[in-house]
């Protein structure tokens, strides 16, 4: 029999946010993978769990070297508990090497589901967030970073990063050269902590308040591209659309009203053009 990895969503500032799940699994683990175990320790203090499982680090600087331990914990049978500061693990943060080797060992992999800067984000930001992607940490680089963005300044679902307080500045700038100084943007600041701050407005506008120094954990979440507005399409490509949807078995009164929707235009406007090119004289030689 394997055992079971399961991943643990912990607290992304206040504790009584912990899942009243965690605090039992924390408790039956037999091994506790922890990004940082001073944290655990705390954390551990403050829902009064006591562990008897044995506690590994598991960060960064290790992954990939702890990570095969941890594999064979799991194929011996064990409960795997791995948690990270804060969130989920995997999220930006220590866990996808681990989940990637479990799941190749047909190994059972579930969670505890918790606190997510990521929606939470979402949430308070007051932008759309019936679509939206998260895109994590952006490059250290200048330069990496501002091709970065514009790679996905068409994107029109809303866009989710993390960032350091040090670089936010920096960061706000080049979303701004990058997706135009008046996106909307939200910075949301200490998260469901004491000094929790939600900064709402124009990039330019972010970029100028962050010059000013800001601190804590940083999530950014950004407005999508707006939609393009309708094509400008001569009529010679309309009636070339249309005649290419009848050949591929649409009735003509369907192949208009799509072309006209695709185009943002009439349907009489699309049609006119039809029939328009229909009586006009053969150019022939």
């Amino acid at each position: 029999m394997t055992g079971t990895l399961v991943l643990a969503g912990t607290p992304i500032g206040d504790v009584a946010d912990a899942p009243p799940r965690l605090a039992a699994e924390l408790a039956a683990a037999e091994v506790i993978a922890a990004e940082d175990t001073r944290r655990l320790r705390r954390l551990t203090q403050a829902l009064g769990v006591h562990t008897t499982g044995r506690v590994v680090s598991y960060f960064e600087g290790n992954e990939s070297a702890r990570t095969p331990e941890l594999v064979e914990a799991l194929a011996g049978g064990a409960r795997v508990l791995l948690v990270t500061d804060a969130g989920m693990p995997s999220v930006s943060d220590p866990g996808y090497r681990l989940v990637a080797a479990a799941v190749e060992q047909d190994i059972k992999v579930t969670a505890v589901p918790g606190p997510s800067a990521v929606l939470t984000a979402l949430a308070v930001s007051g932008l759309p967030v019936d679509r939206f992607c998260f895109e994590g940490f952006l490059p250290r680089k200048a330069g990496e970073r501002l091709a970065r963005l514009r790679d996905v300044a068409a994107e029109r679902r809303t866009l989710v990063y993390f960032e350091a307080p040090h670089r936010l500045d920096d960061t706000l700038a080049a979303m701004a050269e990058a997706f135009g100084a008046d996106r909307r943007a939200a910075v949301c600041r200490e998260l469901t902590k004491t000094y929790e701050e939600v900064k709402r407005g124009p990039l330019k506008d972010l970029a100028a308040w962050a010059a000013e120094g800001v601190r804590g954990e940083i999530t950014i979440v950004v407005e999508g591209a707006p939609e393009p507005g309708p094509q400008e399409l001569d009529a010679e490509e309309l009636v070339r659309r249309v005649r290419a949807r009848e050949e591929a078995g649409e009735r003509r009164k369907e192949a208009i009203a799509a072309v006209a929707a695709d185009a943002g235009l009439p349907k009489r406007e699309v049609f006119d053009a039809v029939v328009a090119a229909k009586n006009a004289p053969h150019q022939g030689p």
